[in-house]
């Protein structure tokens, strides 16, 4: 039997996502794997999405200041600067039990990397931090070969791990997949894609849900971008001969 410790989308809250590790016992004091993920008893998994913090409040937060401005390259460098030193420790983690921490490349992670979209929110809020042509800084090239390897599932037997959906669409951050709107309305209007792509349960991330994790057990899935709600989703799952979802459960801390 073996646990699995999923945590959702991050958007560089990293002060609440290693407080989380630390109430679900996968961090010690060092920012390193404590003993049962070492062992791979704990199994980790962060949704992705590590980069971008959701509004302007979450950037003067990130950056110490009264005030965020996302067009001052000032500012865009503070805020690239520590979202940099976050990523520095939570790969150094990674590193120290890469069979049992894993990390799935979210959307906003793959717009640092290829540059192609400048993503925003509804709100008007544009992330610019790492976008050089307008005033921001790239990320450092040790940290972009870093999240290039990131995956984008994790299986488990019929358990899936996807940033957004159990399609296979939408792990391609494309013109397609930005123009679709079931990205974000699936697990509402579709829900029995989890069942159709032949899975025992499914969790994702990406579409925030009523402050908290949404647990389908009708439809076998759970949406659990809800780390800013202080809860991470739990999962029990039977050794490498048996792999069958034994228990699942949201966690607050």
């Amino acid at each position: 039997m073996r646990k699995f410790l999923a945590f959702g989308d991050v958007h560089a809250d990293f002060e609440t996502l290693w407080a989380a590790l630390r109430a679900a016992s996968c961090v010690d004091g060092a920012f390193l794997p404590t003993p049962p993920v070492q062992a791979g008893l704990f199994q980790v998994v962060l949704i992705g999405d590590l980069v971008h913090p959701k509004n302007e409040g979450e950037y003067a937060r990130l950056t110490g200041l009264p005030r965020f401005d996302m067009y001052d390259p000032e500012h865009l460098l503070l805020a690239a600067r520590n979202q940099a030193a976050h990523l520095e420790l939570l790969r150094a983690y990674q590193a120290a039990a890469p069979h049992a921490v894993h990390i799935l490349l979210g959307n906003h992670d793959d717009a640092v990397l290829n540059g192609s979209y400048t993503l925003g929110t509804s709100g008007g809020l544009v992330h610019l931090e790492f976008d050089p042509e307008r005033g921001g800084v790239l990320l450092p090239e040790h940290l972009r070969t870093w999240i290039a390897g990131f995956p984008r599932e994790l299986r488990m037997g019929a358990v899936q791990f996807a940033h957004v959906s159990p399609l296979p669409a939408h792990t391609h951050y494309d013109d397609l997949f930005y123009a679709d709107r079931s990205a974000k309305r699936w697990f509402r209007e579709t829900p029995e894609y989890v069942e159709m792509a032949g899975l025992e349960f499914g969790v994702y991330g990406h579409t925030q849900i009523d402050d908290a994790i949404l647990l389908d057990q009708d439809h076998r899935f759970a949406m659990i971008d809800a780390l800013h709600a202080r809860e991470y989703l739990e999962l029990m799952l039977g050794d490498s001969g048996d792999v069958a979802l034994q228990a699942v459960r949201a966690v607050p801390f």
